[in-house]
C-alpha cells in the first residue's frame, strides 16, 4: 500500500469520530455532528487531507444532496450520515474523485456498514450505561467516569476512525479492480444514478419544506436563473433574501390594512352614535 495514502486516510478515520453525535471535542453536537458530521464539511475537510478541496467539495455537496432531507425517527435511522460521509467520499478521493462514485459509495457505506457499526456502538453503549449505574450505586467515582466518559469515547473511536481508516487505505485496491473491470455500461449506470440521487434528495427536502404549491414559484424561479442565466450560486442566495423579504414586508402590509381597516369601520359608527345622542 502507498504510504501516501496512509495520513489522508488515518485524518478520514479521525474526522468521521469528531462528526459523532457522541463525541463531545467540538461542542458537542454543536460542532461535531451537526458541522463536521454533514457530507458538505466532509468533503471540504476530506478535501484537505487529500490536497484537492475542490474535487472534495464537488463531492460532498453531491453526497450531501442525497441525505439533505434525511432524518432520523426515534433514534432509528435508514442511513449512518457520517460513515457515508467519509467512507463514500474518502474512497472516491482515494480513487476517481468522481462525485457519481462518492454518492454510490456513501449510500453503500451508509445503508450496510454504517448501520451494522451503528447498531453494534448502540449494544456497547447499553454495556457501559449498565456499569456506570452499578459504579453509581456504589459510590464508585472512578468507575462512573471510566464507563459514563472514556470507555464509550474509546468504543466510538473504535467503530468509526479505524473502519472508515481501513475501508480507504485498503478498499482503494477493490474499488480501483472493480471500476477496471466491470463492463463500462454498468459504470455508465452507476455514474447517472449517481447523478440522479442529489436531486431526489432535494424532491424528498422539498416535500417537507414547502407547504402550499405557490411555494414552487419561488423554486422554478431560482431554477431558471440558474440555469439560463448563468448566475452562480452566491447571487442566487442574495436574490432570494431580497425576495424573502418582500414578500415578508408585503405580508405584513396586508394584515395591517385589514385591521386597519376594520377599525376604521367600527369607528365612524361609534362617532354617529353619540353625535345622534347629543342632538337629540
Amino acid at each position: 500500500m502507498e504510504l501516501s495514502l496512509f495520513f489522508p486516510a488515518l485524518l478520514t478515520g479521525v474526522f468521521c469520530y469528531l462528526g459523532a453525535i457522541e463525541s463531545p471535542w467540538l461542542f458537542g453536537m454543536s460542532g461535531g455532528f451537526y458541522v463536521v458530521g454533514r457530507p458538505l464539511v466532509a468533503g471540504l475537510l476530506v478535501g484537505l487531507a487529500f490536497g484537492d478541496v475542490r474535487a472534495g467539495v464537488l463531492c460532498g455537496l453531491a453526497v450531501q444532496g442525497v441525505f439533505i432531507a434525511n432524518l432520523s425517527t426515534g433514534g432509528a435511522t435508514n442511513s449512518e450520515i457520517t460513515y457515508a460521509a467519509y467512507g463514500g467520499i474518502g474512497l472516491a478521493m482515494a480513487t476517481t474523485k468522481d462525485p457519481a462514485i462518492a454518492v454510490t459509495l456513501a449510500i453503500l457505506i451508509g445503508q450496510t456498514f454504517g448501520l451494522i457499526f451503528y447498531n453494534t456502538r448502540m449494544a456497547l453503549y447499553s454495556f457501559w450505561n449498565n456499569r456506570a449505574q452499578k459504579a453509581a450505586e456504589d459510590l464508585d467515582d472512578r468507575g462512573i467516569v471510566l464507563n459514563h466518559v472514556v470507555y464509550p469515547q474509546i468504543t466510538t473511536f473504535l467503530l468509526r476512525a479505524v473502519p472508515i481508516f481501513l475501508a480507504i487505505y485498503f478498499g482503494r485496491g477493490l474499488v480501483d479492480w472493480l471500476l477496471a473491470n466491470v463492463p463500462q455500461v454498468i459504470t455508465d449506470i452507476i455514474s447517472v444514478l449517481g447523478g440522479v440521487l442529489p436531486a431526489l434528495g432535494i424532491a424528498m427536502l422539498m416535500g417537507i419544506v414547502v407547504k402550499e404549491k405557490m411555494h414552487l414559484i419561488f423554486f422554478f424561479a431560482g431554477f431558471v436563473l440558474m440555469a439560463f442565466a448563468g448566475l452562480n450560486m452566491i447571487a442566487l442566495v442574495f436574490i432570494a433574501a431580497l425576495v424573502a423579504y418582500i414578500v415578508y414586508l408585503a405580508a405584513s402590509d396586508t394584515i395591517q390594512v385589514s385591521g386597519g381597516s376594520a377599525i376604521q369601520t367600527e369607528i365612524p359608527e361609534k362617532n354617529a352614535a353619540f353625535e345622534d345622542d347629543d342632538l337629540f
